[in-house]
């Protein structure tokens, strides 16, 4: 008897709790309802253009090399191979080169994109006419709108074997013979960074910048009767209040260490082939697999193998910012 009653008193509980989170669910739509409504179609696209498109992982582990002449039925019916094409990957020197260049280029672009901006940054914030800083600010920032289609011009223009600006004006200044720039391999562990450089210091410097502007005068202004000089106040004040926002964009770059810039690497250098010993990166040895032998099963496992690393590595500096300083850190 007791049981049976335990049991009746258990199951009215759970229908009253029941009841109440549907209440409380009720409640929630009706109030937040409109926001939902809102919030549908940015989730639609987050799903159809993020995370339906991850089923296609399954290609990494299959052979794709003789396509069925539907996509869907090629996809369903190819054969299942494992990690055949990850094991082919890795064979090939290929491998090493690509993974040696995309992580050697993004560590020394991390690093460029840190202590540059953040120079240019309290540089123009330290300019008494903001006409000036503005002028300043819009020719940095201008670069970073042009599409790499119009900078691998640009360079082009520069490096060019006969027309180009530096062979025709700059090294006969210094008694220099032409250079044949798109056949030099040496020079392009230096050009690649100089031009990334040059694209993406105005992003970074607006949002420093951002920073800056928004920390209180008050700090300076009490510096200043401390009798600290521009340099004291840089390394005492302005620099630890940016420190935040300094590692979030350096983990942010972090976790796309394994992502090379496609049009960088691809353009700029304009295919020579000479060149692929120091430009060729995973983005492009994924494109020139897929575009040259139609293997999209190797050319995922190179992507797979990419985004893997990646992920990993967020992980992995978030932990050590975390065992550093806690707040710093993304999650």
């Amino acid at each position: 008897m007791r049981k049976k009653k335990h049991k009746e008193v258990a199951r009215e509980e759970n229908r009253n709790e029941a009841g109440g989170n549907w209440m409380a669910l009720t409640r929630n739509l009706r109030k937040y309802g409109m926001f939902y409504l809102m919030l549908l179609p940015g989730f639609l696209i987050l799903l159809v253009n993020n995370y339906i498109p991850m089923l296609g992982v399954v290609i990494a582990f299959k052979n794709m090399t003789y396509p069925h002449a539907n996509i869907f039925m090629n996809f369903i019916d190819s054969e299942w191979v494992g990690f055949e094409n990850f094991k082919y990957l890795f064979k090939t020197s290929d491998a090493w080169i690509i993974t040696r260049n995309t992580l050697l280029y993004n560590s020394l672009f991390i690093v460029l994109n840190l202590v540059i901006p953040v120079a240019f940054a309290i540089m123009l914030n330290e300019l008494r006419s903001k006409f000036l800083a503005r002028f300043h600010q819009s020719i940095i920032f201008l670069p970073y709108i042009l599409s790499w289609v119009v900078v691998s011009y640009l360079v082009y223009g520069l490096l060019h074997d006969k027309n180009g600006f530096v062979n025709t004006t700059l090294l006969p200044f210094f008694g220099v013979d032409p250079v044949q720039w798109y056949f030099k391999i040496e020079a392009w562990p230096y050009i690649l960074p100089i031009v990334n450089t040059i694209k993406n210091v105005g992003y970074y410097m607006v949002l420093y910048m951002a920073a800056i502007i928004g920390i209180d005068d008050e700090y300076y202004e009490a510096a200043t009767i401390d009798g600290a000089g521009k340099w004291q106040q840089i390394l005492k004040i302005t620099l630890p209040l940016l420190m935040p926002v300094m590692i979030i964009m350096t983990l942010l770059q972090v976790g796309r260490i394994f992502y090379a810039d496609f049009g960088l690497f691809y353009q700029v250098p304009k295919e020579s082939g000479v060149l692929f010993p120091v430009t060729n990166v995973i983005d492009t040895y994924v494109y020139r697999t897929f575009l040259a032998m139609g293997d999209s099963g190797l050319s995922s496992a190179a992507g797979l193998y990419q985004s893997t690393v990646g992920f990993v590595l967020v992980f992995l500096a978030n932990w050590f910012v975390r065992r550093i300083d806690k707040d710093s850190a993304l999650f």
